[in-house]
């Protein structure tokens, strides 16, 4: 049964409807939708678009954030990770057998619940992979959204040093059948558990601890590191993002927010491929590390002051049905 873990310092937000969501190749992924605080209509929706590794439960306090904003919000986890399910028999391994899944994924979340359930304008937050996945759908012309947002968008990963030999490594042994294996040295332990010390995803230690613990909480939802698959993938899908005469072809409002002290993403690469979109802008933030979302106050409200001024909304008159805790 699909649920939502809650943690001292972590709760559930309320008044929220868990959905089971099927995607066209038959998985299920875990879903949840909220109504603005207060109940009276909203002023569009967000969608959350989860980086790799991530589940709804770290998202709790973007989820109030946003709903005291005026805006419904939709969030739910990849296949492979979260609650959603699995395509390989380890539940700790971060795998995908192919980027084009995840389209299926957020196909399925936009046809049973974004477009029947929420008010338009529908808009997404998208981190990291969350990013990667979206442009490319921008660039494709089958993402369901009005605008993006997104943070620290996963378009080169600066954790490989040799990124050409171990993209090919990757591909290689991908295509001899060990896809499904873990990455060198990789492990079933999550990021999202590992201590704070030397971390890479924030500077906020109240937050850092506050996500472990999440990570603990829903255990295997917390997956370890990738598969040579999903490896080999995201190096197509960000080199293909990487073409220089790829961001002109996307002509819809784009607000990319980069991390200045970014070590799991390149900043640099974020910042020419924003500087070739024709509806887009890059906003760089000195000093936040990849999870921009998980930082100090002080990084937040310059993202949510950006965000702001790119995403007001229009109020709707849409009341929300009654609230279920599970479908």
């Amino acid at each position: 049964m699909l649920t939502l873990r809650s943690t001292p310092g972590n709760p559930v937000p309320p008044e929220g409807t868990l959905v089971a969501v099927r995607t066209a190749d038959g998985r299920e992924l875990r879903a949840a939708y909220w109504w603005p605080t207060g109940r009276v209509g909203a002023k569009g929706t967000v969608c959350l678009l989860q980086g790799r590794a991530e589940f709804i439960e770290k998202y709790y306090e973007t989820i109030g954030d946003l709903r005291r904003r005026g805006f419904a919000v939709v969030a739910f986890d990849w296949r492979g990770q979260g609650e959603s399910a699995r395509d390989v028999a380890d539940p700790h391994k971060g795998h995908v057998g192919r980027f084009g899944h995840y389209r299926l994924d957020l196909e399925a979340v936009t046809e049973q619940v974004i477009r029947p359930r929420l008010p338009r304008p529908h808009v997404c937050l998208a981190h990291s992979m969350g990013g990667c996945v979206v442009l490319t759908g921008a660039l494709e012309g089958w993402q369901p959204f009005e605008r993006i947002v997104t943070l620290a968008p996963m378009l080169s990963i600066r954790m490989v040093r040799w990124p050409s030999v171990v993209s090919g490594l990757a591909r290689v042994l991908h295509r001899l059948g060990f896809g499904r294996a873990y990455v060198p040295f990789g492990s079933p332990v999550s990021i999202a558990t590992k201590p704070y010390a030397g971390n890479r995803l924030c500077r906020d230690p109240q937050r850092y601890a506050r996500n472990a613990e999440a990570g603990r909480v829903v255990g295997a939802g917390a997956v370890g590191d990738p598969t040579l698959a999903w490896l080999a993938e995201a190096f197509r899908a960000m080199a293909r993002l990487r073409d220089p005469r790829v961001p002109p072809r996307i002509d819809l409002p784009v607000l990319i927010v980069a991390a200045g002290e970014d070590p799991v993403c390149g900043t640099r690469q974020t910042e020419r491929f924003a500087s070739r979109l024709r509806s887009g802008r890059v906003i760089v933030l000195p000093d936040a590390r990849h999870e921009i979302l998980s930082e100090r106050d002080s990084i937040r409200e310059d993202f949510w002051a950006a965000f702001d001024a790119f995403v007001p909304g229009t109020p709707v008159a849409d009341e929300p049905p009654e609230t279920m805790a599970a479908e």
